[in-house]
């Protein structure tokens, strides 16, 4: 039926839009379109249309931008459930519009009017991850935001901070030799950290309890190298992760063995 299309619809929805304004429409008639957003969330619907109708939407959810933290621009002072937003922006535009929440599906927008860069917002749970971003516009009274605003602030926070309520997952011991081995983990899931993940604990331990070993990683490394391992012994290895408030639980213990000899030495064995 393509050669039947006439044109197509596209509905650009701001996520949230308080305003509860109709979403911005664009007649097309070639299959593409250039949009120039904010960082906010956006819901895009597309439609084709000829002389019988228009066709069932497609609808796209513009991803999340996979920036840092903007650091400087947005600070953050808790009030027990309360948290005071501050901020200085580049310029003075007439308004900001606030986005906060754990994700595109329940995020809370506020138009601040003021020039203090001041806003106070409620009702935080703990131990969830809050996105909050600060955006500057030149238009304020619900009309749409779509090519009016600009992102000038991007921060993460959490109310309160807790322990991580598991450990890595799928921990292996790889490479054995006599005096070394190789750990591998997989990071502890964004959800289970409860807080910033700080980094990570290995504790590793001969079978006799006569040798004990604490290494502390930051958050981002993934495999560690044991050295200074002595030969035809056990030992025993758990990882934890550790946020501001404290340690997590540790994995549950995996056991490896190293061998007598080391490559060479059984080599000459051999011969």
């Amino acid at each position: 039926q393509n050669e039947n299309i006439l044109g197509y619809y596209v509905n650009v929805e701001r996520i949230p839009n308080s305003c509860k304004d109709s979403p911005n429409r664009i007649f097309l008639k070639d299959g593409k379109v250039l949009l120039n957003l904010s960082m906010a969330y956006y819901r895009v619907n597309i439609s084709a249309y000829n002389k019988a109708g228009e066709s069932p939407q497609a609808i796209y959810i513009v991803p999340d931008f996979f920036e840092a933290d903007l650091p400087g621009q947005i600070h953050i002072k808790h009030q027990g459930t309360n948290a005071v937003v501050t901020w200085t922006p580049e310029y003075n535009p007439k308004c900001f519009v606030v986005d906060w929440g754990t994700g595109k599906e329940d995020m809370c927008m506020k138009i601040v009017t003021t020039a203090s860069g001041k806003f106070t917002l409620d009702n935080f749970q703990p131990y969830k991850l809050y996105k909050i971003m600060v955006h500057a516009s030149d238009v304020c009274q619900c009309e749409n935001f779509t090519g009016h605003e600009k992102t000038f602030g991007v921060t993460h926070f959490y109310s309160v901070e807790g322990v991580p309520r598991t450990g890595p997952t799928n921990v292996t011991i790889l490479n054995v030799t006599k005096n070394s081995a190789l750990v591998k983990w997989t990071k502890i899931p964004a959800e289970d950290c409860l807080g910033f993940l700080r980094g990570y604990r290995i504790t590793y331990t001969d079978s006799r309890r006569t040798e004990s070993l604490v290494v502390t990683l930051n958050s981002s490394t993934t495999s560690y190298h044991l050295t200074g391992l002595k030969g035809k012994n056990i030992y025993h290895v758990q990882i934890s992760g550790f946020t501001n408030a404290g340690e997590g639980p540790p994995t549950v213990s995996e056991p490896f063995s190293t061998p007598k000899y080391g490559t060479r030495e059984a080599l000459c064995i051999c011969v």
